[in-house]
This record gives structure tokens, C-alpha cells and sequence, in this order.
């Protein structure tokens, strides 16, 4: 049997508020509530609460045959908490069938794998915690933010218990070979690695409802064809999505939810076909072989590495300065600016100061709230330079570029000036470029 493995990725960032250069050492709140409040409603009308309601119509009457995996991040849940409660218990729903699968990954949706080896543990275990006081259930397969995958991470994430991981089954990591089968950490083998079909996967996430597809209109016996038609000796094909795919990547309007019922009552009613959970298929196949992925991969844009987030000048700086601050959070032991550090820690913020402009641009204008790539890191970083005045009044030390003032020579508070006003004046002159 050809086991389809469904994985939905569910998260929604805390956006920034428009904050300038003169608010910073007076104004400490940093969200845009309005914002927040109303792109969650709208995608939890359009998409997580009707979807959810169909899966649980699916998984009970099916009772088994259908399964589906989730990846929650905490600041998602945190958002739900405060402006959707009813969406967590549809998810608790959800979770009392028994064939639903939480995944691990890290709190905030950040790229701490790739900044601070000791905050990636903190946030994943920070998740951990969260799901299980939620739907009563420890997570035993991660999924890094965005799928980033190296042979180190790798290996830090078996050290941290975990069985199994996700990640983008990439031409350049593959090569020759396909992402339908199971293969493992080169560094730690005890680690399996699951692999995103990224063809099929983007036949829903992307291509469904656009009309100069030349497969368009999509048709679910179409598409169950398609999985059929994978190799016979390849058991398992992996569909990782987000999950806004289901009613606002691919509007209500498409049929997108009607083309899904029917396309699981196929999978189910064919007996060469059935689901399986990711946790299952690490359990019950043998890995063909190790996966060798030397440099991080991801599954964004064309490229898929990580130059969606750290591909240009503004996102390294800003990424540095942010993970700089590291050790001073763990010494301030403060709640509040823990909690802000995390949020900060979103890659959306990182993602917005993308200058890709090119074939990737529309996913990167997907929801955001920023005119240009320079207003992102202008904005951010005046919430960061903001968040390390409170940090210093908190641990009583001056930090300039990550380093404690008194370990500086020189007169690093006018070479912070000057850094600053540098980079303002060269973001002007580039936007005035633009417009």
C-alpha cells in the first residue's frame, strides 16, 4: 500500500507596529494588535475553523483510515489564546480522535537553529511544554521552522530525543534520488528523515487555483492518479503544506475544500492507497540510506536555502544584533523582555526584509504590512535598539554590537550613533531609488 503522510504547518507571526527612530526609549510595546487581530479572524474564518471541522468529520467517520500531522508554533497558540480560544478546541477535537500527530518545533517560528545553539533547545522544549499541557500529547518527530535541515542540526535535534525529522526534499540535496522514501542523519543515524514531495505538495499549496495552469482545473482523480503513479516500490509520499492553503492561499472559491473531502474518500476507498502519520512511517520503515546536507536547506522560494531570511545585508546585520543579545536575556531573567526577545525572534520579520524581488515576489508580499524591504528593517531595528535600552536598565550594562560596554575601547556609544545614521541615510537614498 501507498501510505500518503499529510503534514500541515499552522502559524501566524505577532507583526510590529509602525515605530519610529523617536519612540524608541519611550514607548515599549512593540505589537500591532489591530493587525494581529484582524488577519487571524479572517484565516481563522476562511480557513482554520471550517477546515478543521472537516477533518474531524473525516477522521471520525473514517475512524483510522485517515490521518493527519500538525506543527503549531507557540506564538500562533499565543495568538489563539487571546483573540480565538474556539480554534484550540476544535484542535483539542482534533487530538481526541487519536490519529492526529503534533510535531515539535521551535516556540516562536525562528531561526535560533541557525543563531544560538542554547536557545534553539529552550524554545523547542519551550514548545514541547506547550503542546502537551494543550492536547496532552509529547511531540517524537521535529519540524524546523521553514523545514531548515542540516547534518548538524540534525544531529542536535536527535541528541534532544527525537526520532524523526521534516525537511524540503530539494533537487540540490537529492539529486538523482526521490524524496518517497525514508533516509537518515549522516552524523547521528538514530535520527530518520522524512522528505517533502515539493512537486506534489505545491500542486495543492500553489498551483491549485491558478488558471494558467496548464493542469488547472485540478481534479482529485486527477491528482490520486498522480500519487498512484509514484514508482510501486516507493511506500510513502510526503505532503507538507501550509495550512492556509485550505481557504486563503487557495480561496474558499476555488473548491479547495471540497476538492480535499474527495480526494481522502479516493485515497481511502482505493486499497492501494491509505495515510499514515509521519511518527508511524519512522517507525515502520527501514531508511534506504544517509542524507547528506552539509549546508542548511529549506523549502522557500526557488533557491531553497536561506536566502529568504539572511540573503542580504539588512537580515544578517539585524540577525546578528538580535542572537548578540543571547547572554543578557538568560542574566535579566525578566518575563516581559524574554517574552519580547522570543517574539522578535519570528523569521517573518527576517522574511520581509527580503530583496527578492523577482519570481519569489508575491509569496514574499503575502501578508505583509510593510511597503518595502528597507521599511522592515528600518522599523525593526528601532524596535531592537528600544529592547536593548531596556535590556541594559534591567543588567545594568551597556551593550553595543552584542558586546558589554565596558569591555570596549574607544568611544563605541558615537560609533553606535554613527553606525545607525549610516544606515538610515543608505536606506534612504535606495528607497528613493524604488519609488
Amino acid at each position: 500500500m501507498k501510505n500518503i503522510c499529510l503534514y500541515f504547518q499552522v502559524h501566524q507571526p505577532f507583526r510590529l507596529k509602525r515605530y519610529r527612530f523617536f519612540d524608541v526609549g519611550k514607548d515599549h510595546y512593540y505589537y500591532d494588535d489591530y493587525l494581529n487581530k484582524h488577519i487571524l479572524k479572517k484565516v481563522v474564518n476562511r480557513c482554520y475553523l471550517p477546515t478543521n471541522e472537516l477533518l474531524y468529520s473525516l477522521l471520525t467517520e473514517f475512524k483510522g483510515q485517515f490521518k493527519v500531522s500538525f506543527s503549531l508554533t507557540g506564538i500562533f497558540l499565543d495568538q489563539l489564546e487571546l483573540y480565538a480560544p474556539e480554534v484550540i478546541e476544535s484542535f483539542k477535537k482534533l487530538a481526541d480522535t487519536g490519529h492526529v500527530e503534533f510535531l515539535s518545533e521551535t516556540y516562536s517560528h525562528s531561526l535560533a537553529a541557525l543563531g544560538s545553539p542554547e536557545e534553539f533547545v529552550a524554545q523547542v522544549n519551550l514548545h514541547k511544554r506547550k503542546i502537551e499541557s494543550l492536547f496532552g500529547l509529547t511531540p517524537a518527530v521535529f519540524r524546523n521552522t521553514e523545514l531548515i535541515y542540516s547534518d548538524s542540526i540534525g544531529e542536535q535535534v536527535s541528541k534532544m530525543g527525537y526520532k524523526a525529522m521534516l525537511t524540503e526534499g530539494a533537487k540540490h540535496v537529492l539529486g538523482w534520488k526521490s524524496p518517497n522514501f525514508l533516509y537518515y542523519n549522516v552524523i547521528d543515524p538514530r535520527l530518520k528523515v522524512l522528505l517533502r514531495n515539493y512537486k506534489l505538495s505545491d500542486d495543492i499549496a500553489w498551483r491549485f487555483s491558478n488558471h494558467s495552469w496548464s493542469e488547472w482545473p485540478l481534479k482529485s482523480e486527477t491528482y490520486h492518479h498522480w500519487l498512484k503513479g509514484t514508482p510501486k516500490n516507493e511506500d510513502f509520499v510526503n505532503l507538507f503544506m501550509d495550512y492556509e492553503t485550505f481557504g486563503e492561499h487557495q480561496p474558499v472559491e476555488s473548491g479547495i475544500h471540497q476538492f480535499f473531502e474527495h480526494l481522502v474518500r479516493l485515497i481511502i476507498k482505493d486499497p492501494e492507497t491509505g495515510f499514515a502519520l509521519p511518527g508511524e512511517i519512522a517507525d515502520s520503515h527501514q531508511s534506504v540510506g544517509p542524507l547528506s546536507v552539509p549546508y542548511p536547506s529549506s523549502w522557500a522560494d526557488e533557491e531553497r536555502d536561506l536566502s529568504a531570511w539572511l540573503g542580504n545585508e539588512m537580515q544578517k546585520e539585524a540577525f546578528k544584533k538580535l542572537y548578540s543579545l543571547h547572554n543578557l536575556v538568560i542574566q535579566a531573567n525578566d518575563s516581559d523582555l524574554s517574552r519580547d526577545w522570543r517574539y522578535l525572534q519570528a523569521s517573518d520579520h527576517f522574511y520581509y526584509m527580503s530583496t527578492k524581488f523577482f519570481t519569489d515576489q508575491s509569496v514574499h508580499n503575502y501578508f505583509n504590512p510593510y511597503n518595502s524591504p528597507y521599511d522592515a528593517f528600518i522599523n525593526y531595528m528601532n524596535i531592537l535598539s528600544d529592547f536593548i535600552i531596556r535590556l541594559e536598565k534591567k543588567t545594568k550594562r551597556i551593550v553595543y554590537k552584542g558586546i558589554p560596554i565596558e569591555e570596549l575601547s574607544g568611544d563605541p556609544l558615537n560609533d553606535a550613533i554613527s553606525d545607525y545614521e549610516g544606515i538610515l541615510k543608505v536606506l534612504r537614498q535606495k528607497r528613493k531609488k524604488i519609488s
